[in-house]
């Protein structure tokens, strides 16, 4: 299993990241916003725990709607440590 992580950066609307977690991601408004907000105030946060296939895609699909919409938005993946889906 696999971590979608999202990283903060200073240009990216808040607003876009919110819509990004919704549309990949699969997240309320609610939880969207809380993980937004994590990731503003904490550096980083994490979008979901995926089998490794699905959170290739996933981070593959995301970023290039970032690129597509010129945000410097970062997107990484890391091994997850809880054994969770997210």
């Amino acid at each position: 299993m696999l971590k979608v992580l999202i990283a903060n950066d200073d240009l990216t609307p808040m607003e876009f990241v919110v819509l990004l977690l919704e549309r990949f991601f699969g997240k309320s408004t609610d939880e969207a916003t809380r993980i937004m907000l994590q990731v503003h105030h904490e550096g980083q946060g994490v979008c979901g725990v995926y089998e490794e296939a699905r959170a290739r895609e996933l981070l593959n699909e995301a970023t290039a709607f970032i690129a597509e919409h010129r945000h410097p938005l970062q997107l990484s993946l890391a091994p997850d440590d809880t054994g969770q889906p997210a």
